[in-house]
């Protein structure tokens, strides 16, 4: 078992706890979109799989995982007088500007991490734009050693191609290598890149859904620092 010497991490539902964030994103933009149609905003929140009543989004919504181009195919035959393109430019826009929950302090969680040689890195379904501006307001973009989003040139998960990118720039091995996510989009890719798999339980899905992929599950990425001093004991 190869030494873990780089950390990928997703970005929603595991840097940022994803009911807290995109929930209010999933708000805005139905009632953006909706413009007071009520039969409208019903069948928006089905497709993006959110429950306005709880603010949360049920397993498998296509929000969770997928990319803002693939929901914003499924919203736009919902909508009329919009084409694709303006409508996934509205999308990373309320994106860039939701208000953003940490699942847990991230500075001095990666200033711990890098303090100890870790190589940090985070791969997101999300366009990096947005996701960069995510990173920056937690005051973490100096730490990372690489950034990608879904329209960054390296494709998106579960493909493993964006994780090997990150094994490119950094000069690691996929097995010195540990893909951290909320999803099973997360931890397939990890797995088809042939790098250890943690799930954590910030995101919509479940601790039974993400044990049967991941070699272990923590409740958030707080327990993380515990979790590899096990490992190297």
């Amino acid at each position: 078992m190869a030494e873990i010497r780089g950390i990928i991490f997703d970005k929603d539902g595991t840097l940022f706890d994803f009911n807290a964030t995109w929930g209010a994103w999933a708000a805005g933009m139905i009632d953006d979109l909706a413009g007071g149609d009520s039969v409208l905003a019903s069948q928006l929140a089905e497709v993006m799989g959110y429950d306005a009543g709880s603010r949360s989004f049920r397993p498998g919504a296509i929000v969770i995982a997928e990319t803002t181009a693939r929901v914003a195919e499924e919203v736009l035959p919902y909508l009329q007088g919009i084409t694709l393109e303006p409508l996934v430019a509205q999308m990373r826009a309320k994106a860039s500007t939701v208000p953003q929950v940490e699942a847990a302090p991230l500075r001095p969680l990666m200033q711990d991490l890098k303090a100890k040689g870790y190589m940090l890195g985070v791969v997101t379904n999300d366009a990096e734009a947005p996701a960069r501006t995510h990173i920056a307001r937690a005051g973490i973009t100096s730490l990372m050693d690489f950034v990608a989003g879904y329209d960054s040139g390296h494709g998106a998960k579960p493909a493993p191609d964006p994780l090997l990118a990150f094994c490119a720039a950094t000069g690691l091995l996929p097995d010195e290598c540990v893909m951290i996510g909320d999803s099973l989009h997360d931890l397939h890719a990890g797995q088809a890149a042939g790098m250890a798999t943690l799930g954590v339980l910030t995101g919509p899905a479940l601790a039974g859904e993400l044990s049967y992929v991941a070699d272990d599950v923590l409740t958030s990425i707080a327990d993380l620092p515990d979790w590899l001093d096990r490992r190297k004991a």
